[in-house]
């Protein structure tokens, strides 16, 4: 036996080994909270920065209301205003059903300033809902709390960068960071395996290469395997369950529970301890999380690391630089037509490249399968964006086959886009019958630079056509109605026909109070309004004689559909429009017959632009089709700007005219461009070899007919007589203030002779570049050297400037267009061009642009003057106004002679079409077509 004093001896050894011992670290969850708020902080104003009035978006869905969840929704609200990101709480009842729990989910799943929706759990209903159902109901991009089966089997299969990590797990390894020990190669025990803490808990440690045990509560040596145990989180949901004897010394300990267990001491009588026997754990541990202090705060805040993460996610796609998924094209050779190379290409889903552009799924509406419509509203949400660079695309005045200007569009963008990776759109014309059936092509481009599928967006409306018709037969109808009924009803009867009852009293339109405010009436109540004041209201003494027909109805709204750059701007147009004058020379307008809301409502839908395809993927907006012999003739005015902002401030918009640089550009810049404002970078010149020896004297192209020689072979004396033609249209591109770059679209006839002429002489005109395209044959990478120098020529200052100033007389305007643009000697106004101008110029319509309507198949108002004609007066024989389009078509004598060649050109071609059954696998023809070998076009193909 021991004597008294060795016992002494050992109780006083063991005592001091007892103060000796370490308490373990504490992991403050407050603390390290609060470090990742300061962070999260600078973050939202970084994009506050970027993106002026942006701020990260989140939604706490909660059914029912329990107190419990009511507190945890509190702290997170509060955490959310802290950091800067706006949050907030939708509350649906206990009643609640699961329909209508997913109808809100989908409502914020929409919702473009939402980037984070958790839904708080549990959900609290007197009618059965399945959590797992509402949680993978949430979009994945907003699913912030990383619960839906998306994020799970990416953590399970260690895809951590592109998944959202549930915030309990996320706020543990942050936790453990800050103790500074490494989880590679350690061994980590996790306690529990629920969906929130213990299996992402489990995947989170195990592709962090620590090696993972996962116990619950039917594991039957939990003591055992706790003692092993590096790590150990704990998250069972059970009152100190791991006793602090479990603990291997030096182990970090992360406890995820929190309990409340009675305490009588405690005010409320009880006080709320974790998983973790937290008297006995401190002392064996090397670091421990106190309950409360511990993991909670790190929940909070992770969630919030998580929406910030989102909204980051949000900018980047939305913002900044696009990650389309463009298509890689091996061209053939012998080159298949163009419907064959439409078809065999792959094509981006529609729905995937509006959002990869930056469009949301509400700002789009699916018309057929490869076509959507985009909604103007997007305008708004994009008014703090920076416009990218504008680039318009014109020609030299071409020849019957055309220069390919659309062509080069296409492959521009293609360049731009697929190849440069720059975000780069093309802006189109919707294509008429009359151009899809033409000689010169589908004018939607060719070969392998084409909008894709050829023939859903040459032969299928986008639905404008159709509108534009409806709202020139209702034009006619109510104005043929009210000449109609003015003469055979009295003042009061008329009144009450057109002031309907609403509730059984009569009240006013908009557009008929906008009527009595221009007639000085001030009243907006029917009953008020004296005989003398109806009698105003209701007669507009319509002339017959001055009505304006169908066609020109159809062209002016066509024009205002093309020149509206808001829903406001097209109805304010609309109202504007002048359909007759009265017997006294006033004009009268679609307000006045009291028509303007029921075209802007016919109409609105044809405001959208149509978002296709090329075929490497690059986007292109095909939009209104204006015509371009009485109007201006080119993209819309909103598919240009909505352009301009989803390509960013570093984009390209390339934007192309209807005809040459004479015609469709001038308007463009001194219409267009007037209309909305912007102001282009960059002006691109197509030509080509074999025009420009049209233009040097070659024989004209016939239809149907064998090239001359002199297209086929090479030809230097009469190319370099036609450069004069390329010289002048580089000096009217110019007039604007803008850098040129001449594209020349070549041809397998061309020599490179003929080429590096066409390029030297334009050079000597003064272009900043003149370069060679291959794209119809070699797709983008054929306008690699067009699309590098316009990225150079768009670095260049710009010193816009219209042609003209709207104050001139319209005489002056005229002259000035025509003597600097076509090299007019004069102009010559015919009598009736004169007394339409005069009455025009009494009714106010004088501060107008002019559009000159003339042939552009020349400079001059002949077509079968080629080169530069001098010594030319422009003959002006009759003069309309587009008043709600707001400019003068100024009618030159040719124009009627070249419209009928065009359209006998249009019908020999329909009779000498080729036809090919989609049904038939052969798709033999059923017809022959002439083609052109020299060139590398054939005629038309329709399939039926």
């Amino acid at each position: 036996m021991l004597s008294v004093t060795a016992m002494r001896l050992r109780h006083g050894a063991s005592r001091c080994r007892e103060s000796q011992r370490t308490i373990a670290t504490i992991i403050s969850g407050n603390k390290t909270s609060q470090q990742v708020r300061e962070r999260l902080k600078k973050d939202v104003a970084e994009m506050k920065h970027q993106l002026p009035g942006f701020r990260p978006g989140l939604v706490v869905l909660q059914v029912g209301d329990r107190e419990d969840s009511n507190l945890y929704i509190r702290m997170k609200l509060k955490a959310a205003a802290e950091i800067g990101i706006n949050a907030n709480h939708i509350r649906l009842p206990r009643t609640a059903t699961e329909d209508e729990v997913l109808r809100s989910i989908e409502q914020i799943n929409e919702n473009p300033a939402v980037h984070g929706l958790i839904i708080q759990l549990p959900i609290d209903s007197i009618n059965p809902i399945d959590t797992d159902k509402m949680t993978n109901a949430v979009a994945p991009e907003k699913d912030v709390d990383g619960l839906s089966s998306v994020h799970a089997g990416k953590l399970a299969r260690g895809d951590l960068r592109s998944c959202f990590i549930p915030c309990t797990p996320n706020g543990c390894m942050e936790l453990i960071k800050q103790t500074g020990v490494s989880v590679s190669g350690k061994n980590v025990v996790v306690i529990g395996r629920s969906k929130i803490v213990g299996a992402p808990m489990h995947d989170l440690f195990l592709w962090n290469h620590a090696t993972v045990t996962s116990c619950h509560s039917k594991t039957s040596d939990l003591p055992e395997q706790v003692k092993r145990a590096d790590i150990l989180v704990v998250g069972a949901g059970k009152a100190e369950l791991v006793k602090g004897e479990w603990v291997k010394e030096g182990a970090v300990v992360i406890d995820c529970g929190i309990n409340p267990i009675q305490d009588n001491s405690k005010p409320g009588g009880t006080r709320v301890v974790g998983d973790v026997h937290y008297p006995s754990a401190i002392e064996r541990a090397g670091y421990i999380t106190p309950v409360p202090g511990g993991v909670g705060p790190m929940t909070v805040v992770m969630l919030m690391e998580n929406t910030v993460k989102s909204a980051k996610q949000f900018l980047r796609m939305y913002r900044g630089k696009w990650n389309i998924s463009y298509k890689t094209v091996k061209p053939l050779k012998p080159q298949p037509r163009d419907f064959q190379i439409s078809r065999s290409c792959p094509k981006n889903q529609i729905a995937q490249l509006a959002k990869e552009v930056g469009l949301f799924s509400n700002e789009v509406e699916s018309y057929g399968r490869s076509r959507v419509k985009v909604r103007v509203d997007v305008l708004k949400r994009l008014d703090k964006q920076s416009n990218g660079k504008y680039v318009v695309v014109t020609g030299i005045t071409p020849a019957l086959l055309g220069e390919g200007q659309r062509t080069i569009t296409i492959g521009l963008a293609q360049a731009l886009g697929a190849h440069l990776k720059i975000n780069a759109f093309a802006c189109m014309q919707q294509p008429s019958p009359q151009s899809s059936f033409g000689l010169r092509g589908g004018a939607v481009g060719g070969g392998y630079s084409q909008i894709i599928p050829i023939e859903e967006v040459s032969l299928q409306s986008t639905g404008e056509t159709e509108a534009v018709l409806a709202a020139s037969s209702l034009l006619v109808d109510t104005i043929t109605a009210y000449t109609h009924y003015q003469a055979k009803y009295s003042d009061k009867v008329l009144f009450d026909l057109l002031v309907l009852f609403r509730d059984g009293n009569q009240a006013f339109s908009s557009s008929q109070l906008s009527r009595l405010q221009k007639l000085g009436i001030e009243t907006s109540d029917p009953l008020t309004l004296t005989p003398e004041e109806i009698r105003r209201f209701v007669r507009l003494d319509i002339n017959p004689a001055t009505m304006k027909d169908f066609d020109f109805l159809k062209n002016e709204i066509l024009a205002i559909l093309s020149l509206s750059g808001s829903v406001k701007d097209l109805r304010h147009r609309l109202a504007k429009m002048v359909v007759a004058a009265s017997t006294s020379e006033e004009p009268i307008t679609t307000e006045d017959l009291g028509v303007s809301d029921a075209l802007a409502l016919l109409l609105n839908n044809s405001l959208k632009p149509c978002l296709m395809q090329t075929l490497e993927g690059t986007p292109v907006f095909v939009h209104s089709s204006s015509c371009a012999d009485f109007t201006h003739g080119s993209a819309s005015v909103m598919a240009n700007k909505i352009a301009l902002k989803l390509v960013g401030p570093q984009g390209f918009v390339v934007t192309a005219t209807a005809h040459g640089a004479d015609v469709s550009m001038e308007k463009f810049f001194n219409i267009n461009c007037r209309s909305s404002g912007l102001q282009p970078n960059v002006v691109v010149l197509v030509a080509t070899v074999s025009t420009l020896k049209m233009h040097g004297g070659a024989p004209r192209v016939t239809a149907g007919f064998p090239l001359p020689k002199e297209y086929s072979e090479e030809n230097l004396k009469l190319l370099e007589k036609g450069c004069a033609h390329l010289q002048k249209q580089v000096e009217n591109c110019r007039a604007y203030g803008l850098p040129v770059v001449v594209a020349v679209n070549t041809f397998s006839a061309d020599t490179k002779a003929e080429l590096e002429l066409v390029c030297s002489q334009a050079r000597q005109a003064g272009v900043f570049d003149a370069v060679l395209c291959t794209n119809w044959s070699d797709g983008g990478a054929g306008a690699l050297a067009l699309a590098q120098s316009v990225q150079r020529a768009a670095e260049l200052p710009s010193s816009f400037h219209y042609l003209y100033d709207l104050q001139l007389p319209v005489e002056r305007k005229i002259q000035k267009v025509a003597q600097t643009t076509y090299g007019a000697k004069d102009v010559k106004l015919s009598p009736k061009a004169k007394e339409k101008l005069a009455l025009y110029m009494e009714q106010g319509f004088g501060n107008y642009p002019v559009s000159i309507a003339k042939t552009h198949l020349s400079l001059s108002n002949d077509p079968k003057l080629k080169e530069v004609p001098t010594d030319v007066t422009l003959s002006i024989t009759d003069i309309q106004a587009y008043v709600g389009a707001g400019f003068l078509s100024v009618v030159a004598h040719m124009v009627a002679a070249s419209l009928q060649a065009r359209a006998c050109e249009t019908v020999q071609l329909v009779v000498e079409l080729q036809v090919f059954s989609q049904t038939d696998p052969s798709r033999q023809p059923l017809y022959t077509t002439a083609s052109f070998p020299s060139r590398r076009k054939t005629l038309g193909t329709v399939l039926v």
